[in-house]
């Protein structure tokens, strides 16, 4: 039985792109579940697609622009903070707490103004801001980090997705305000097995975001070394960003880009069919929360291989609900890639993984999970 919260809720993110769509609407539709009022969101760019979910929803749309030079990127990010502020400040009286969401990590300026109101700031990690700046472009780190650890000092509550993440993200000495909980459920009906396992072709897969923090790069020189001893493997690399460029000269190079298949990328709609093309999905990614394309594969039926970063452990037993690789190095993915494929018990693992999805991650279990959660927020 659901509790129905009287707590007014408002969620804050940083404008998002497309891929953070889908967290923010799990997030919000836990949310609505859980209480008879209005939630409140500000977001902004594609977030604005929220304001569709559900009439309760009273959203705040930010308009983001991503400037080229650093100084213009500086100016423009200031420029959001404040505008996110002033929403939280004209907003207090219709909120009780405030849930800083996908890039809450740095937005000290909307936290100081949560808290000038008097109202309790929640950070939830959908990821780490820090570690995938330490992975990839670490021009501004010193300023970040210093933003994260004011962020962590002053927020009341700190949710994350696995006590796995209390020392790969550094939040030891936060531990007694930390909570436990995801936002993480799929549409079984949509997610799930069209295509067995046995029947599709050899097609190694990888879908997500093409840059250096998911390990996009190795991913495709690793190619370089499978495709070479592998002449009945196919592969598709689904997804955009920074990378995609740079990984598609890399193939042409090779002499692989015929063997390779990018086509882009994939939306909602398209996501289960590609995944059930496919007979191992890669997750070389240096740094993880919970990512949902796993859970999806594994509904999907695909078998995952992934680095043992964030919350996967908790996911992925090797060899029993997937594969775990010990880096992401090219030699590492392609050694792994071939211990998946020639598993005998592959089919078996990916049944194994499927039925773990679908007893942890359904609707149900994580609206409850969140109910125990607002008690103590």
């Amino acid at each position: 039985m659901i509790i129905v919260t009287q707590r007014r809720i408002g969620v804050i993110t940083f404008p998002i792109a497309r891929a953070g769509v889908e967290p923010l609407s799990n997030l919000i539709n836990i949310l609505l579940k859980q209480s008879d009022n209005l939630l409140y969101v500000i977001t902004g760019n594609d977030g604005s697609k929220i304001a569709n979910i559900d009439t309760r929803i009273q959203s705040v749309n930010i308009y983001h622009q991503l400037k080229q030079s650093l100084f213009g990127r500086a100016i423009s990010y200031a420029i959001t903070q404040i505008r996110i502020s002033m929403s939280v400040y004209l907003m207090a009286k219709n909120v009780d707490s405030w849930l800083f969401f996908i890039g809450g990590e740095s937005l000290v300026l909307p936290i100081i103004s949560a808290k000038i109101t008097q109202k309790p700031a929640i950070l939830l990690f959908a990821g780490s801001d820090l570690k995938s700046l330490e992975s990839g472009n670490g021009g501004i780190i010193a300023i970040f980090r210093l933003f994260s650890e004011i962020n962590r000092i002053l927020a009341d509550k700190l949710i994350v997705y696995s006590s796995l993440l209390i020392s790969e993200w550094n939040l030891e000495k936060y531990r007694h305000k930390i909570l436990i909980a995801h936002e993480h459920f799929l549409d079984f009906t949509t997610f799930t097995i069209t295509t067995p396992l046995p029947d599709r072709p050899p097609l190694l897969g990888y879908i997500g975001r093409l840059t250096e923090e998911k390990g996009a790069r190795n991913f495709a020189l690793a190619l370089l070394l499978l495709l070479g001893n592998r002449e009945d493997l196919r592969v598709l690399i689904g997804g955009d960003g920074e990378l995609r460029e740079a990984i598609s000269a890399s193939l042409r190079e090779g002499g692989v880009a015929a063997r390779v298949d990018l086509p882009g990328w994939v939306s909602r709609d398209d996501l289960p069919r590609y995944l059930n093309q496919l007979r191992l999905l890669v997750l070389p990614s240096y740094t993880e929360g919970l990512p949902n394309i796993m859970l999806e594969a594994m509904a999907c039926g695909t078998p995952v291989l992934a680095t043992a970063v964030g919350a996967v452990p908790d996911v992925i037993v090797d060899g029993i609900t997937g594969f775990i690789m010990e880096n992401n190095s090219p030699e590492c993915i392609a050694e792994n890639v071939i211990r998946a494929l020639d598993s005998p018990d592959l089919d078996l693992i990916a049944k194994s993984g499927k039925q773990f999805v679908e007893e942890n991650f359904s609707f149900e279990s994580t609206v409850a999970r969140w109910e125990e959660v607002l008690r103590v927020m």
